[in-house]
């Protein structure tokens, strides 16, 4: 849930939705609520799901602290992006200052290398590390970060808000589970519904939440898009701009 426009407001939409994910009766067709005994750290709730803000970098380091303080009714999981993302230090008060809370710390998604993750995690600045697939410098600059990760126990929640993260990062989160990690409550992956059409492979979820394993032997680590959807958008010749120009 994004915060920091309104306390208010924020408090309201959390409520809200602290209220439906706490409610067995919106559990997926089948599911079983997971004990929350098997989430320590995460303030989940009577269901076994979480609840995650993101202040998208808005706040200074006492703002965010003051902040998220007055949060604490809606137990989120951890707040992400609370100040600069460089701001190694920073992030590490915050934390300290939210640990009494039972809120974690996140960030990552604006770390251009493993040595901003590095200092992250040396300086005990984040409870969860959030690695982008496009900003890091490849494949192998993200396992650096993954193996990082497991030696401080620090889980790994991929970003993956832009158009075609979603098929780059269900590849990443599979190599740490299989590879590094082992462990299935160590991979949270964000998901977007849309723009998906768009791609060769696209990624899909299941009825559990859960990204479905690619299987496909052609796709690979891609985010290769269909020719027709070039056709249509590419700016400024695609048939799209040109209906827009003629209006």
């Amino acid at each position: 849930m994004k915060v920091g426009a309104d306390r208010d407001n924020d408090l309201r939409r959390g409520k809200i939705i602290r209220s439906v994910i706490d409610d067995p009766a919106n559990l997926p067709p089948n599911a079983k609520p997971r004990d929350p005994a098997t989430l320590v750290g995460k303030n989940a709730g009577p269901t076994g799901n979480v609840l995650m803000i993101d202040a998208n970098q808005v706040w200074d380091v006492p703002q965010a602290i003051e902040y998220v303080k007055s949060l604490q009714e809606i137990r989120p999981w951890f707040i992400e992006e609370p100040t600069a993302p460089d701001d190694i230090l920073g992030h590490a008060r915050i934390r300290k200052e939210l640990k009494e809370y039972g809120i974690g710390v996140a960030t990552g998604e604006h770390a251009h290398n493993r040595m901003v993750f590095k200092q992250l995690m040396q300086a005990n600045a984040i409870d969860v590390a959030q690695i982008d697939s496009c900003r890091l410098a490849g494949v192998s600059e993200v396992l650096s970060v993954l193996l990082m990760a497991a030696k401080f126990g620090v889980p790994v929640t991929p970003h993956a808000g832009g158009v075609g993260l979603c098929e780059y990062v269900i590849h990443l989160s599979l190599i740490d589970y299989i590879a590094v990690s082992g462990s299935i409550d160590r991979n949270v992956l964000e998901y977007v519904d849309h723009l998906h059409e768009h791609f060769t492979y696209p990624c899909s979820i299941n009825s559990q939440g859960h990204y479905n394993v690619p299987s496909d032997s052609k796709e690979g680590y891609s985010i290769e898009m269909k020719e027709s959807s070039f056709a249509e958008f590419e700016f400024p010749h695609g048939s799209y701009w040109a209906s827009v120009q003629k209006k």
